[in-house]
């Protein structure tokens, strides 16, 4: 029988306090009691990883290689350790039983009675109220500390400052870099010069030898406006400054969605709050002068300048250095995209140019059209393209993967039940015997075989695939018809539908095209679909955590019916204890009535 341990611990000052050692000490004298094998290479690990999350290094090997049927057991220590999230813990552990994997506790094995089910899920419930509650009360004594001036918003000192290393939050300890400093205070004066910019700014430190913040040769532009718009060079650190944001756009149809984290964005000054002072190295009037310029160059940059149409703006990617491409225009109304590692280093971010020519827009723009509109004219070649992605000519490395795993894992199952079949018949083995593992190969042939079937559902159906064809050869006829007289507008709005991005390559084109295969994908560019995706995802979490509470409520509700004695009720403690504290009370108050 082969076992996995999985261990994890929420943060790297837990790692370093040997934390996780005890866990695996305790699931060590755990497997000796039980007299199972402890081998090192099945030691799943998680340092530092959040237990809100699914996202961890450890869990998704130990998910990877339960889907391939490696292990029979998985021993954890408790449930939170799991995870935190009531709904991911019910997920984790139907996931892992479908793939023939039990999952056992140590401090208190469950089995699938009803009164351990439901201790479970109580325990879940609670660990997840839990972490919301140590997450709330940290945030709010951040910030009580933040007022009184006795903690540091930075994570790392901003250039031209150094902290005590011994204490690196405490503002005391703060004090200016000279070296660093005279740069920012000649940064400023520098830029507030006539004609200057930050481009030219970031030519100049460079050409002085100047080295960044991060230690490299070249500035960038996003770190040079980061420092001349920090109010912590006036003297006063503030909190409050930006405010997180969700992530709004996808790059491109080939790029995986990722996380769900965005951005930051600047607020409003008045939503700043002053927390401590620290040496100033400019006067207020001069970082004032500094933002007020700011502002007026970015009002007047050249991405700004829509003088002249470009049907493809934004969407042309250089296949020699794989960066994007701008659109420049001479005097002479000659007007090329042009790919951005022709620019100079402090905008390419590479020390040698592209070597690929410019491209004219007019002979770009009137082919990629061009070929659009023999795309809707002709909308075979989609039907085409569909018909081979269903029959999974275009399915991700990962999920032929995991096609050729449940294949293999199907293969070896089968041999075992010949292997198995030929030992009864030899008189090797028992017929209890052989009719338990019989059985359990039977319930993993089971498992593997449903797991092949979702496995298929999600590349796609004959149904589903005939639903799309209808749609898109409706959504062609119906953008035919105004093709030839489409003004730039249209052509534009047609365009960022339905390319994704063109890619030009010496002589060759390549167009990405992302075509809509319902009405609701009519009227929403590919690039938007991002926040979509998150919103239903939170949406669709927010329902089984809802079902999921209903369901603990009608369970304990039963229990108390079929087992208390009459007008006996739980009391849920509302005093602050631990997880455990309030389970076992609960079960007390719960087994006292049966006795």
């Amino acid at each position: 029988m082969n076992i996995a341990v999985y261990v994890r611990v929420s943060t790297q000052r837990q790692t370093q306090t040997q934390t996780i050692e005890q866990q695996l000490d305790s699931l060590h004298n755990y497997h000796e009691a039980q007299g199972w094998p402890w081998q090192e290479e099945h030691i799943f690990r998680d340092d530092g990883y959040s237990g809100a999350k699914l996202r961890r290094p450890g869990l998704d090997r130990l998910r990877e290689q339960i889907g391939r049927a490696i292990f029979d057991r998985v021993v954890i220590t408790a449930p939170d350790r799991l995870a935190r999230n009531y709904v991911h813990q019910m997920l984790l552990i139907e996931e892992f039983e479908q793939g023939g994997c039990q999952v056992e506790f140590v401090d208190r094995p469950m089995s699938h009675d009803p009164h351990d089910q439901l201790l479970l899920q109580i325990r879940g419930a609670v660990s997840e109220y839990e972490r919301s509650l140590i997450a709330e009360r940290m945030r709010r004594g951040r910030r009580q500390k933040y007022l009184a001036g006795g903690l540091l918003p930075w994570t790392r000192a901003p250039y031209g400052y150094r902290v005590d290393p011994a204490h690196p939050r405490d503002p005391a300890g703060v004090r200016l870099d000279l070296a660093e400093a005279a740069v920012v205070a000649e940064l400023f004066s520098s830029y507030l010069q006539e004609g200057k910019s930050l481009k030219a700014e970031i030519q100049r430190l460079t050409n002085l030898g100047v080295a960044s913040p991060a230690g490299k040769t070249r500035w960038n532009q996003a770190t040079l406006r980061g420092i001349l718009t920090n109010p912590v060079y006036t003297g006063t650190v503030y909190i409050g400054r930006s405010r997180p944001t969700e992530a709004r756009g996808r790059h491109s149809a080939l790029v995986p969605i990722g996380r769900g984290r965005g951005g930051h964005v600047q607020t409003n000054q008045e939503e700043w709050t002053a927390i401590t002072q620290v040496p100033a190295v400019i006067n207020q009037e001069q970082f004032d002068l500094v933002q007020q310029k700011l502002v007026h160059n970015q009002q007047f940059a050249r991405r700004n300048n829509t003088a002249y149409p470009y049907l493809l703006r934004a969407m042309v990617s250089c296949g020699t250095c794989r960066l994007g491409c701008i659109g420049r225009s001479s005097r002479g109304g000659y007007a090329y995209y042009v790919c951005v590692g022709k620019s100079h280093g402090t905008i390419s971010h590479r020390d040698e140019k592209c070597p690929a020519r410019s491209i004219p827009v007019e002979q770009l723009d009137e082919l990629v059209w061009q070929d659009v509109c023999e795309i809707l004219t002709h909308p075979n070649a989609i039907t085409t393209a569909l018909a081979r992605a269903q029959g999974g000519l275009w399915l991700p490395q990962e999920l032929q993967a995991r096609r050729e795993n449940l294949r293999k894992a199907r293969v070896s199952l089968e041999q075992q039940m010949e292997r198995l079949t030929d030992a009864y018949l030899a008189n090797v083995l028992q017929l209890e015997e052989y009719k338990r593992r019989k059985i359990e190969l039977e319930q993993r042939l089971s498992v593997i075989a449903e797991q092949k079937r979702q496995l298929e559902a999600t590349v796609g159906c004959h149904d589903q695939l005939a639903g799309m064809v209808q749609s898109i050869e409706i959504f062609c006829q119906r953008v035919q018809q105004g093709l030839s007289a489409a003004t730039f507008e249209q052509k534009r709005q047609l365009i960022e539908l339905l390319v994704d991005r063109v890619i030009v390559t010496n002589e060759e084109v390549e167009i990405r095209y992302v075509i809509p295969t319902s009405s609701k994908g009519e009227t929403t560019r590919f690039c938007h679909l991002r926040l979509d995706y998150f919103n239903r995802l939170a949406q669709r979490q927010q329902e089984h955590t809802a079902q999921a509470l209903v369901w603990i409520q009608e369970r304990l509700d039963r229990c108390l019916t079929a087992f208390a004695s009459p007008g006996f009720a739980v009391q849920i403690p509302t005093d602050e204890k631990r997880p455990e504290e309030i389970v076992e009370e609960i079960l007390t108050q719960i087994n006292s009535s049966f006795l």
